[in-house]
């Protein structure tokens, strides 16, 4: 069906940070399957690991254990704040058990007949029913009216709008289960979230009971330059969601609690294929790689490189862009509003350039390599990306 908007490129094979075209041309790419591709394109690796896995097994359903979960879910637990798992298969599909589990929530620990979840203008949680009414961008929302009832939305890295709105839910009794908000919010246009904003948002949860939920499926799994993208802003979530990057490009989401989040009984909630060995294998692949290559020390050290190479961008094309913004290897590069281009006409000429880029919305260009990209790659990707600027300026 036509719900793409499709580039007039057919890539066929890929290594690394690169793939080529039906033609054979070489592009980099600065996509990474919208920040999937942790570990970049074919990487060795996980070529061993899933080959090894298809060879024994790769889907059971989760009517048995699964070796393969318990050890990613171990990982997982052992490398963050949470206690335990549940996995799924994407971003969507994580940030719905959340909802859930937050409804659950309210009903069972605040005594609340019609919960309702809080989040944030600009906000991405995915395109399912229930996750695009707690995206609150209208654009999503046209054409699928009504949209699920139960969310209330705040000004992102604003105190006073979060606080004024929780305070004028709440003035009979308790109404809001949850707050779920993105650390950094990647499709709203890399928005970096304000530390002190969500240390206040934090508080503010645990004085009520409220369930504090970060939306990671983005900018968790190393992409920050940490592993989790809350360990950028000093604040501990109730609950974490996890897509993209956990499988370096196959299929999984989680959702990750603490202890106290951990609500969900037999028959609450459930996956065919979530957590299946062969998914859970690539989990598996990814974050031990991650440790085993020093992979955040690399995404730091690239990051700086990219920022430092997009604000010399910036000097030089003024009248084009106006800033640079994000963590590690999640940037984006803002076009100036008074410029007649938008992000689109960016990329399209970067794509001549043979570097793929995406848009994060109308007037944000997004940087998203895979994790492994080499220093040297990234001088080419900023040498390419003034080549089509200087296009555009033409």
């Amino acid at each position: 069906m036509g719900t793409y908007s499709r580039y007039p490129l057919t890539l066929v094979r890929g290594r690394g940070c690169w793939v080529r075209d039906q033609q054979g041309r070489r592009y980099l790419d600065a996509v990474a399957g919208i920040a999937a591709c942790t570990l970049g394109h074919s990487d060795r690796a996980m070529r061993r690991a899933l080959k090894d896995q298809l060879q024994r097994l790769q889907h059971v359903s989760n009517l048995y254990q699964i070796p393969e979960q318990e050890q990613l879910a171990r990982w997982l637990v052992d490398n963050s704040c949470a206690d335990s798992a549940f996995f799924c298969n994407s971003g969507a599909e994580a940030n719905e058990a959340a909802i859930k589990l937050a409804r659950k929530h309210g009903h069972q620990r605040r005594g609340i007949e019609r919960p309702i979840i809080l989040t944030a203008n600009a906000s991405f949680h995915g395109r399912t029913l229930a996750a695009v009414s707690a995206t609150n961008q209208p654009r999503y929302h046209k054409g699928f009216e009504p949209m699920v009832d139960g969310f209330k939305s705040f000004i992102y890295n604003d105190l006073s709008s979060f606080e004024n709105l929780l305070r004028s839910l709440e003035v009979h009794g308790p109404r809001v289960s949850a707050v779920l908000i993105e650390p950094l919010q990647g499709e709203g246009g890399v928005n970096p979230g304000d530390p002190a904003f969500f240390h206040a948002i934090r508080h503010h949860c645990s004085e009520k009971g409220i369930l504090l939920i970060f939306d990671e499926v983005q900018v968790g799994v190393g992409r920050s330059g940490f592993l989790w993208g809350y360990e950028q802003l000093g604040v501990a979530p109730d609950v974490m969601t996890l897509a993209k990057g956990l499988g370096g490009g196959h299929a999984i989401g989680a959702m990750l609690v603490q202890k106290e989040a951990d609500l969900f009984e037999p028959g609450d909630h459930a996956s065919t294929f979530g957590g299946n060995p062969f998914a859970c294998r690539a989990g598996l692949t990814v974050v031990q790689e991650l440790k085993r290559r020093d992979v955040l020390c690399n995404v730091r050290k690239r990051g700086e490189q990219l920022r430092r190479g997009l604000d010399s961008l910036i000097e030089r094309f003024p009248n084009i862009l106006w800033q640079a913004r994000g963590w590690g290897l999640l940037q984006g590069v803002v076009i100036r509003d008074d410029c007649n281009l938008g992000a689109a006409a960016v990329v399209n000429a970067a794509l001549n350039q043979r570097l793929l880029l995406v848009p994060a919305g109308a007037k944000v260009v997004r940087i998203v390599p895979p994790l492994v990209i080499r220093r040297r790659e990234v001088t080419e990707l900023l040498i390419r990306l003034e080549r089509a600027l200087q296009l555009i300026q033409v």
